[in-house]
Parts: C-alpha cells; structure tokens; sequence
C-alpha cells in the first residue's frame, strides 16, 4: 500500500504512483535534498519497491518509466555522494576493512543488540522488529542481484549462501517467513511493507543502499561488501538478540530467528570472505577499495540507525515516526 510523502520529493512520487505525471528528472528539490533526510530516503525506497513487489494498484509497468528513472537516479547520486564523502577516511583494502569487525569489541556499551539483550524492554524489541521487517520480510533478496554480475568461485559461493537464505528448498524455512513468525510471537503485523509510514529516514537508508548496490553492474563490489559485512557481524548480534527474546518472553518463534541466524551466519562469514570477496577478488582485483567502501557505507548506515534508536529510547520516546503499540507507551 502506497504511503503519503514527507515532502516535495516523494510526494511527487506519491502523485506519479498514483497515476499523475511523473514529476521532472531534475528539480531544484533533487538537487538540494538532504541526502539523510526523510523526503529523500522515502522517495528513493518507493521507486526502488517497484523492483521487488511494487503496490497494489499501480502499474507494473511504471518500473521502468524513464522519467521514474531518471529521477531515481538523480537521487541515487546525492546519496552516494554523501556515502563517499562522509567515508573518505575509511580503509581501502579489505583487510583494513574487516579487521575491526573480526574481533569482539570489549566496550559493548554503544551496542544496540547489547543494551536489547541485558536492558531492554518487550515495547523495545517491537520496535526494533518492526524497523527492521522492512528488509528482514524481504531478507537476501538486494544481494540475489549481483549473482549473475559473479562467476566462479564468487558465483558459487553467493548461490550457495542465497539457498541457505532462501530455505534450501523448504518454504517455511525462509529466512523471510522466520522473521514474520517472529512478528508474529510480538504481536505486530506480519503484512509486506506494513511498517512503511513509520519507518525513520535512518532505517529507510539502510534498505536503500542493499537496492543502490544491487541495482547498479557498477557497485557490484560494493555489494559484496556490503554482504560480507552483514554476515561477519551477523553471529554475535544474532546471539544477543536471541538472548533478548528470550528474558522477555517473546516467543519461541522470536527467538528461533536468531538462533538460526548464529548458527547459519557464522558458517557463511567463513565463506563469504574466503569465496565469495576472496574468489572476486581473485578475478577482479580492481574492485578492492569497492568491497572495502560496500563495507565501511554499511557501518556508516548502521552507526547512524543505531544512534537514532538510542537516542529516541534514552528520552523515552518511540524510535519510529508512530509507535508500534504494547507495552509502555512511548512519545511519538
């Protein structure tokens, strides 16, 4: 279901959507946007959506609309511009990338998934699995973008973590359907996309850069980094949340999602970085600084969602734009 805009950018989305003109290719507003804002994230995520479900009542053929497209992309570059400017002092060698995430840090003070785990409270973790069910409901589909942009060792190994993902066959153990049993456990809407309006611009931005990456042969890389960094971090903060899940009472479905993901991420983080950036970088050397930008832009995401929920929670104030329900009622 399409959602309101938030300002000039995605309410001409919004419009277009809807079946009005497609708003022009090269506005004032485009140029000007701030790249981490609201009206930026919410527009880049409706026109990305139509590449994976689309909305109801909107024409599939609007995917590849050229004026959409071009409007897309004028946003696609505020946005990437901003991830390279604020990560130009990040490493460019995959090595320098990863070596801090390789290592548990001893100070977890500023870790979302730590404070969850010892301090947080059940409204607390609706939120979070609210937040993040707009990708965890489409989990590992960015990534299945850059399959046929592999080859070789890089290519197999991709396709071979993507099954695990996808349920090796079983539909009902798609990594997807565990997180809507998960919802389900917290009593929030299991429907694709349902969180949509309250999603924060932080939030918005981190789905957005898996489709920015995906959907460009040129970031490929990137992808790849993004990808690894996401399996490499996965194990602990799986571990933690599990744990969280389960001092609250939340369900066994709840945590039964993360457990699954300890156990399965830890064996993809050996294999994405020994197979899958190992094997593309092996034939494609090149694309090193861009696996090791993939990387540093996620953390930079990350970082920045992180502190948005803490700094919401630490003044006892919903982290999304509307709270979820349940539980101590925060401010909006």
């Amino acid at each position: 279901m399409l959602v309101e805009g938030r300002g000039p950018l995605s309410r001409a989305v919004v419009a277009a959507l809807r079946g009005g003109p497609p708003p022009a290719p090269d506005t004032a507003a485009a140029r000007g946007a701030d790249p981490w804002g609201e009206d930026l994230h919410l527009a880049l995520y409706l026109l990305y959506e139509l590449h994976y479900r689309g909305f109801e009542g909107v024409d599939d053929a609007l995917e590849w609309d050229p004026a959409l497209l071009a409007v897309r992309g004028t946003l696609e570059d505020r946005f990437l511009h901003a991830l390279r400017t604020a990560t130009a002092g990040a490493p460019q060698t995959v090595a320098e990338a990863f070596a801090a995430l390789l290592v548990e840090p001893v100070d977890l003070s500023g870790s979302l998934s730590h404070h969850l785990e010892t301090e947080g409270e059940l409204w607390q973790l609706r939120e979070y699995a609210a937040l993040r069910s707009l990708y965890h409901l489409k989990e590992a589909d960015p990534h299945a973008w850059v399959i046929p942009r592999l080859y070789g060792r890089a290519k197999a190994a991709m396709v071979a973590i993507e099954y695990d993902e996808f349920g090796a066959g079983h539909p009902d153990r798609i990594h997807a359907r565990l997180f809507a049993g998960l919802m389900a456990d917290l009593g929030l809407d299991t429907a694709y996309g349902h969180y949509l309006d309250r999603a924060p611009a932080p939030l918005l931005a981190t789905v957005n850069l898996m489709s920015l990456l995906g959907l460009h042969r040129a970031l490929r890389g990137a992808l790849v980094g993004h990808f690894a960094y996401v399996e490499v971090t996965s194990p602990p903060g799986s571990r933690r949340l599990a744990r969280a899940m389960r001092r609250c009472g939340a369900g066994p479905a709840a945590e039964h999602f993360y457990a699954e993901h300890v156990e399965a991420d830890a064996v993809h983080e050996q294999v994405v970085r020994h197979e899958v950036v190992g094997g593309l970088l092996a034939d494609e050397p090149e694309l090193e600084s861009d696996v090791a930008f993939g990387c540093a832009a996620t953390v930079l995401l990350e970082e920045r969602l992180a502190a948005h929920i803490r700094t919401a929670w630490d003044r006892h104030r919903s982290a999304l734009r509307t709270p979820a329900g349940a539980g101590p009622a925060p401010s909006a």
